[in-house]
């Protein structure tokens, strides 16, 4: 990983890598879960060498921050009323927002928009049309539907992730990276951190976010991530992303 790291520090990349030590790495920040990704951007490389430059006075073994941030990450547990399954093949691949399931009743070719049946009208589940019997038939389907959908949903990638029950199970169909938050289905991504020993001590190379990026933009981050799309493994995805992000050319990153 030394290598990994001297060869992004020497890439003039877009995405500016610099040191931290590790012991000094900023884990308690948090931002207000109401607050838009654009305007949670508030903690840039002058914070972070701030903190970095406290001489190591924090307590390496506190880890309130971190568990601050894993709390924000499962914030809305109270809310899961408003949502609805989102079924393939009688199998949950995500979980609708009742108010995204409005926009979809218009397209009564690929939903099936479950109700109960106790008068109440109160949706049970979505699904799709058994009429779309194959992967490529149900991909092409709610593509044409995200695009009759317009900028209600924003950011298009032309990205494809595959929906399924969970990791590793079959591909019922694939989806636009964008409208994956909607349909509530399961993402899965590629992560690397890349260090350097100097002086005893070990320094992580962390990564700052361009300030145009449509998620998270100035936002510090992993040297190398990226959402791991439809017919990649996650080594060649990796590998891509050391390329596309940091600079780091393969005959380096497959080492």
């Amino acid at each position: 990983m030394a290598t990994i790291a001297a060869a992004a520090a020497r890439c003039n990349s877009p995405a500016r890598r610099q040191l931290l030590t590790r012991r000094c790495l900023p884990f308690s920040v948090s931002f207000s879960s109401a607050t838009p990704p654009a305007a949670a951007a508030g903690f840039g490389w002058a914070d972070a060498l701030r903190v970095a430059g406290d001489g190591g006075r924090g307590d390496e073994s506190d880890l309130s921050g971190y568990f601050r941030k894993v709390d924000t990450c499962n914030r809305g547990m109270d809310k899961r009323g408003e949502f609805v399954k989102f079924l393939v093949e009688d199998q949950v691949v995500g979980y609708i927002h009742k108010g995204f399931v409005e926009h979809l009743r218009d397209f009564h070719d690929v939903f099936t928009i479950v109700s109960g049946n106790n008068g109440s009208n109160t949706l049970e589940n979505v699904s799709l049309r058994s009429s779309l019997r194959t992967p490529e038939e149900r991909t092409n389907a709610i593509g044409d539907v995200i695009k009759n959908l317009g900028e209600l949903i924003p950011g298009i990638r032309n990205e494809l992730y595959p929906v399924t029950s969970s990791y590793g199970m079959p591909v019922y169909f694939s989806l636009e990276r964008a409208a994956a938050p909607y349909f509530g289905i399961k993402a899965y991504g590629v992560h690397m951190n890349g260090y350097v020993e100097k002086d005893g001590q070990k320094f992580l190379w962390i990564g700052k976010r361009s300030d145009v990026k449509q998620t998270y933009p100035g936002m510090l981050d992993h040297l190398v991530a990226g959402g791991l799309p439809y017919g990649i493994s996650c080594k060649e995805n990796i590998i891509k992303e050391c390329e596309e992000e940091a600079g780091i050319p393969r005959s380096v990153s497959t080492k």
